[in-house]
């Protein structure tokens, strides 16, 4: 079986650079080799392969949210750099938690499940269509397909009932957070509209985008005067205040969905938006201590309390970054010294661990800060692929008019589209060995989220 023998990163993992990555940022070989380099690091916490695991997932602390994560990075890694030796994991991974009825709500996942987590997996089967990511063989759901049914999903979950309209962060009231609505819920389900806009040209995703638009807007989510994002707000006290608590995905959600409406329309009030919300993010996440140019993860990162989340939030912010230069190139010449400086520093974080290779999370430190995990990675290799668009003249995110060769059954996600209703699919799927693992991993973590009390309410939120 092709998931029964060591995999070949494993194998040549630690044989790279030993002392430390010296990253070219303008050159593509570098670019190239510092990647490899950053992304088997990052594979060897990956244990999906193994006999009697789940494909898609990564071991404790890890949730499930970052693994969906991750394979949306290694989709964009393959395209970056064309470096194909991770593709089989990947589409093996998207199309198990997927499923037949290609909604990501596996039965071990699903009674913990935000809509954050959901979003972050179609985020991967998204950026598989839109970069025409090999199809994995068989007749399951296309890529475009599953991001559709998390569309219909989440968008079927707009409660009009508490603060004139919103997503909830949570799916199901039992669990912690069901009483928030912040702004990763709902600018992931945004970028989803945005994009399922431009690429299929179908009126109805951006007329969804633009209603979600006008609702965060609006919302103490958002403040107009001053283009910050908050966190979240409290549905008990109708969403009057806000968590102001900042962190850069959070911006990156919003501000690509927006590239992703202007990229679409090229209409002038999606890049008003952009340039706005884009501004405050570069106050606020690049400080002129560390030379203006370097990301930070201001909450957390300079006092050392990130957690596992939050250790990965920067790898988004570069990519969606990067991406919308891509989109928009009147922004390119004011977007590129950033992914070059971040991109260089980061590399130069990947100095730790046994293999001299490791990536740290302090990219201000030119001595590697000697923490490790899977968050580091994502974010080192995200910052360092970004360099990619700024040398090499790589294609913009297809669509079905531009030579897009996924398709996508529109009642995905309904009880008319595959699979039908994902609760009958949790009491008639017959339990594997592979699902009880899952299963007692998620309830471990699942106490112990609970036991932590307020955690949810500062604002790591996926």
């Amino acid at each position: 079986m092709l998931f029964s023998r060591l995999p070949l990163w494993a194998i040549t993992f630690g044989a790279g650079i030993a002392n430390g990555i010296d990253l070219n940022p303008d050159d593509i070989d570098s670019i190239k080799s510092s990647a490899s380099t950053v992304a088997a690091g990052m594979m060897s916490h990956y244990t999906g392969y193994r006999p009697g695991d789940n494909p898609g997932n990564l071991p404790p602390p890890y949730y499930w949210w970052e693994a969906g994560a991750m394979f949306g990075h290694l989709v964009e890694y393959w395209y970056y750099t064309g470096d194909d030796q991770y593709n089989a994991h990947t589409q093996q991974a998207i199309t198990w938690q997927a499923g037949t009825d290609a909604e990501f709500m596996p039965p071990n996942q699903t009674l913990s499940e935000g809509n954050d987590d959901q979003i972050f997996w179609a985020f991967a089967a998204m950026s598989a269509a839109e970069l025409n990511f090999p199809a994995p063989e068989g007749n399951g759901p296309s890529y475009l397909t599953m991001a559709i049914a998390v569309y219909n999903l989440q968008s079927a979950r707009w409660d009009n009932k508490t603060c004139g309209g919103g997503l909830r962060w949570q799916i199901l009231s039992q669990n912690t957070g069901w009483d928030y609505k912040n702004a990763v819920a709902n600018g992931g389900l945004f970028q989803l509209s945005a994009r399922l806009a431009r690429y299929t040209g179908e009126d109805k995703y951006a007329n969804w985008a633009e209603k979600h638009w006008d609702w965060f807007s609006t919302s103490v989510l958002y403040e107009p005067s001053t283009h910050q994002i908050n966190d979240g707000t409290d549905v008990t006290a109708n969403c009057t205040k806000s968590n102001p608590t900042q962190w850069s995905y959070n911006y990156g959600l919003w501000f690509t969905g927006l590239a992703y409406m202007y990229s679409a329309t090229q209409d002038q009030k999606w890049l008003t938006e952009l340039k706005a919300i884009l501004n405050t993010y570069f106050t606020n996440f690049y400080p002129q201590a560390s030379g203006g140019k370097i990301l930070v993860e201001i909450v957390c990162e300079p006092s050392g309390n990130c957690d596992t989340d939050n250790l990965c939030f920067k790898s988004f912010s570069m990519r969606w970054l990067a991406l919308t230069a891509q989109l928009v190139p009147e922004l390119a010449d004011q977007i590129n010294p950033y992914l070059r400086a971040s991109g260089k520093a980061a590399a130069g974080q990947c100095s730790g661990g046994s293999d001299g290779n490791t990536c740290g999370m302090k990219w201000t430190q030119t001595a590697w800060d000697g923490s490790t995990g899977v968050g580091q990675q994502m974010s080192a290799l995200a910052a360092i692929d970004a360099n990619m668009l700024r040398l090499k003249k790589l294609n913009l995110p297809y669509t079905a008019k531009t030579g897009g060769t996924s398709k996508g059954d529109p009642s995905a996600g309904t009880e008319t589209g595959p699979g039908n209703n994902i609760i009958d699919l949790i009491y008639t799927r017959k339990i594997t060995t592979a699902d009880q693992a899952g299963a007692g991993i998620l309830t471990a973590m699942a106490l112990a989220f609970t036991l932590g009390g307020g955690y949810w309410i500062l604002g790591t939120s996926a």
